[in-house]
């Protein structure tokens, strides 16, 4: 079945990601990562688009239990994003030993932890002068309380953390090794074990995922022009073509969270690639026939 993909927002990021709908409050938050950073929401409902500028680079966010803002994964670590004031506030920072490190992709489990991965900064400004092989990459579990817990070290391109619907599989890629893994998940303890390879595809190399309610992942393919839906056992079930080379994150949203959006980059791309896919760098959606799940705020 051929899936239409079309323009949600004509935004030309140069590096948009971290796809993430609110579902409580209908709106869709995405962040345009490098300098200048901006933090992006869009509501399908009313069409309104609303960009703030960030004073550091921002890479992936859900929102907080509390209804004051959101829980923001950024360059100098942890922050939040305050509702009323517009204003972002840093929190803390979990590997102060590592100051060629930013944070990278997050998201929360069923318990409202906020799990994020670092890696070697790759972008401007304080691009780390060490190649990212030698692995610097940290998976952190951030509880409501604050506290960090480091779970899996050695990585060195932090994406894809995301769950399966009844929360005993997390799903967590290192785009370096062009593997999503699997693990089993103790909810309850908030602990990850027995991992394995889970998924791995000829086109592109893994970005940003999401889970739908068939318990099926759907991964952006960083340089694959695709998004691609796996059944829970890795097997690839479903490929949507998309008319650019840099698909980076997608998540469900819409009222019956049947819309598929994925964001894009226009980074890296020559004038030339970029001339001949001209929607680089903007939302877009699709309906894929699928229906996704509600992200879990934090706190």
């Amino acid at each position: 079945m051929a899936v239409t993909v079309s323009i949600a927002v004509a935004c030309q990021n140069l590096l948009g990601e971290g796809a993430f709908w609110d579902a409580k409050r209908q709106r869709l938050w995405w962040v345009d990562v490098p300098l200048p950073a901006k933090l992006q929401m869009f509501e399908p409902a009313t069409g309104k688009v609303e960009t703030y500028d960030m004073p550091q680079m921002v890479m992936s966010v859900r929102a907080k239990r509390d209804g004051t803002g959101l829980i923001i994964a950024t360059h100098s670590g942890i922050s939040s994003f305050d509702y009323a004031s517009h204003a972002l506030t840093h929190l803390l920072n979990p590997e102060p030993e590592k100051p060629f490190n930013r944070s990278n992709d997050g998201g929360t489990d069923g318990r409202g932890r906020f799990w994020f991965g670092t890696m070697q900064n790759n972008l401007q400004p304080d691009t780390s002068p060490i190649n990212l092989i030698s692995g610097a990459g940290t998976l952190f579990r951030l509880d409501p309380d604050m506290t960090v817990t480091a779970h899996e070290t050695g990585i060195k391109i932090s994406n894809t953390v995301c769950w399966s619907p009844d929360q005993r599989t997390m799903y967590f890629a290192d785009t370096a090794t062009d593997t999503i893994f699997a693990y089993d998940f103790d909810l309850d303890g908030g602990r990850i074990s027995n991992k394995r390879p889970f998924a791995r595809f000829e086109r592109g190399s893994p970005d940003g995922s999401t889970v739908d309610a068939d318990g099926c992942l759907w991964n952006a393919r960083w340089d694959g022009s695709c998004v691609v839906r796996f059944t829970p056992r890795g097997e690839v079930d479903m490929v949507v073509e998309v008319p650019v080379a840099k698909p980076t994150s997608c998540a469900f949203g819409g009222p019956d969270l049947g819309d598929l959006y994925i964001t894009t980059a226009r980074y890296g791309g020559t004038p030339e690639a970029l001339a001949a896919a001209p929607l680089s760098g903007d939302l877009l959606v699709c309906r894929p026939g699928a229906r996704g799940l509600p992200a879990p705020e934090f706190g």
